[in-house]
C-alpha cells in the first residue's frame, strides 16, 4: 500500500539561508524571547532554564562552502531543545526536521552533512500514519529491533554521518547504535550547542575518514584480485620432455600492471617437436593485454591441433579480427617450430622483428627476415611463408617485442635499435652471462640506457640447446 502523504509543514526560516530559526512548531528549538526594535541581530537561543546556549562553531565541511545542514529526525521536534549552531565562517547551520521517515527521505538531498536521529522514533505499522511507505520499518520489525530504524536510516543515507539520540540511562543502546553504524551518540536531556557542535564535527570526519578507508581496502581489494587474474594469464611453458632450456622476461608498460599487450608461449607438441611464439598488440591497454591473450591461447590451441606457418597464422588474424574492438588495431608475431632433433627450425615472421641467434664459436646475429609477411590484421588476404634455418649443435635464441630496442639512447632522439641490441647482447655473452641472468642484464641495460623505464611492454625468451645437457 502506498504511503499517505505528509501534512505540508512550513519551511523553517534556517532552511532558506537566513539567520533565524525556526518556529518552534517545526524547528527542533524552543521558543526565545522576541526581539526589540532596536535588535537587528539575531537573538541567541534560550535553553529551557531561559539562559542562552553556549554555541561553539563547526568547521565547514561542505564541499562548495556554503552553510551546512543538519537533518534531525524526530516525531515531536516541539520536545527536542535542538541549540542554534554557527559553523568556522559564523554561518548558520541549516536544521531541518522530519516527523517520520518518509518526510526524512524526500528531505534528504546531497546538501544535508549531518543527521540527528531519535532512536525512540515512533514506527507506525503498515498504513496506519505518516510513518508509513516503500522500505519503512514495520512495527513488527521495530519490536524486535530497537535500532531498526537506525538499520532503516543507515540504509537511506550510507554516505551521510548520523548521530544517535537516546535517553539518559540508556547509554547500552547508544552504545551498540555506534556498534550498527552510526558515528557517535547524544543524550536527549543532554544536547546544547558545545556538545552538539563537538559531536557533528566528529561525525563529520569520522565518517569521511571511514569512506576513504573503505574505498582503500575496496581498491586494495581489486588491485589484488586483478593481480591474481593477470599473473594466471601469463603463459607455463609446456616444455616435459624437451633439453630446452627455457627463460623469459616481462615487464608490461603500463603502471602497476602484470599484463600488457605483448604475449608468448613455448609448447612441445607430442612428436618432440618445440614451438616458440612472441608477439605484440599495438598499444598496452588492458584491452590490448585482453587481446594478446586471447591470440596467444589460440597460438597454442591451433598447434597442438597440428597447424603451422601460414595455415596457423592466417587462423590467428581471423581470431584477431572478430575479437579486436577497433579495425585498425594489429598485432605482430614471430613463430618458431623447432625440430625433434634440435638443429633446424621453420621461422614465420608476421611484422615482427627478427630473433637473434647465438651459435657455438660465431657472434650472435639476427636470423633471416626478409621473407616476413605483413602484421596480423592489416592485409585481408596475407600470406606469411615460414622459412627453414639452420641452428646448429649448441645455440641460444632469443626472441623480443619492439619494446626491447625502441628505447632511446641518452638524451638524444636515437634508440637501441636492433644494431645496438646485438651489439648488447654479444658484450653480455662474451662476460659469460647465459639464461635469466643474460634476460634481465639485456632489460636493465636497456632501461638504463633509456634514463629510466621503457615505456612499452617488453616481452624477451630464450631457449637454449646444449647437446648432452640436461633441461
Amino acid at each position: 500500500m502506498s504511503a499517505p502523504i505528509p501534512r505540508q509543514r512550513a519551511i523553517p526560516a534556517a532552511e532558506g539561508g537566513q539567520a533565524h530559526p525556526a518556529p518552534p512548531h517545526d524547528a527542533a528549538t524552543l521558543p526565545r524571547p522576541a526581539p526589540t526594535p532596536a535588535q537587528d541581530a539575531p537573538t541567541p537561543p534560550y535553553d529551557s532554564a531561559g539562559a542562552p546556549h553556549r554555541t561553539a562553531p563547526v568547521r565547514n565541511t561542505s564541499a562548495d562552502g556554503g552553510s551546512l545542514s543538519l537533518l534531525v529526525i524526530e516525531d515531536d521536534p516541539g520536545s527536542l531543545s535542538v541549540p542554534r549552531l554557527l559553523d568556522s565562517a559564523g554561518k548558520p547551520i541549516r536544521i531541518r526536521t522530519a516527523r517520520n521517515l518518509t518526510e526524512a527521505e524526500r528531505l534528504l538531498t546531497d546538501d544535508v552533512h549531518c543527521i540527528l536521529l531519535d532512536l525512540a522514533l515512533t514506527v507506525p505499522g503498515p498504513g496506519t500514519g505518516p510513518g508509513t511507505g516503500p522500505g519503512t520499518p514495520e512495527a513488527g520489525e521495530a519490536g524486535e529491533d530497537e535500532l531498526a530504524t537506525l538499520k532503516h536510516v543507515l540504509r537511506l543515507a550510507p554516505r551521510h554521518p548520523v548521530l544517535a539520540l537516546t535517553a539518559n540511562d540508556d547509554s547500552e543502546l547508544g552504545a551498540e547504535a555506534v556498534r550498527v553504524g552510526a558515528q557517535d551518540y547524544l543524550y536527549r536531556d543532554e544536547l546544547d550547542g558545545r556538545l552538539l557542535g563537538r559531536a557533528i564535527r566528529y561525525a563529520v570526519e569520522r565518517k569521511r575518514a571511514d569512506v576513504a578507508q573503505r574505498q582503500l581496502t575496496e581498491s586494495r581489494l581489486r588491485a589484488q584480485e586483478n593481480a591474481r587474474l593477470e599473473r594466471g594469464l601469463l603463459p607455463t611453458p609446456l616444455l616435459d620432455g624437451s633439453p630446452l632450456r627455457f627463460a623469459a622476461r616481462y615487464r608490461p608498460g603500463r603502471s602497476r600492471a602484470l599484463l600488457g599487450g605483448d604475449f608468448y608461449d613455448t609448447v612441445r607438441t607430442p612428436d618432440g617437436s618445440v614451438h616458440v611464439m612472441i608477439g605484440d598488440v599495438c598499444g598496452h591497454g588492458p584491452d590490448e593485454a585482453a587481446l594478446g591473450v586471447e591470440l596467444r591461447i589460440a597460438w597454442r590451441a591451433l598447434t597442438f591441433a597440428g597447424l603451422c606457418g601460414d595455415e596457423l597464422l592466417s587462423t590467428l588474424q581471423k581470431v584477431l579480427e572478430h575479437e579486436r574492438a577497433d579495425d585498425e588495431i594489429f598485432a605482430t608475431l614471430c613463430t618458431v617450430d623447432i625440430a625433434p632433433d634440435g638443429r633446424r627450425a621453420g621461422l614465420c615472421l608476421a611484422g615482427h622483428p627478427a630473433p637473434l641467434i647465438a651459435r657455438e664459436g660465431r657472434l650472435a646475429e639476427l636470423l633471416p627476415y626478409e621473407d616476413g609477411g605483413p602484421a596480423l590484421g592489416l592485409l585481408p588476404r596475407a600470406r606469411w611463408p615460414r622459412r627453414q634455418v639452420e641452428l646448429g649443435g649448441k645455440w641460444s635464441l632469443m626472441l623480443y617485442t619492439d619494446g626491447l630496442i625502441e628505447g632511446r639512447i641518452g638524451q638524444g632522439k636515437e634508440r637501441l635499435g636492433q644494431e645496438g641490441m646485438v651489439e648488447m647482447i654479444r658484450r653480455q655473452l662474451a662476460s659469460g652471462l647465459q639464461g635469466d641472468a643474460l634476460l634481465e642484464a639485456a632489460v636493465n641495460e636497456a632501461r638504463d640506457l633509456n634514463g629510466g623505464d621503457l615505456t612499452d611492454d617488453v616481452a624477451v625468451l630464450l631457449l637454449d640447446r646444449a647437446p648432452g645437457g640436461t633441461r
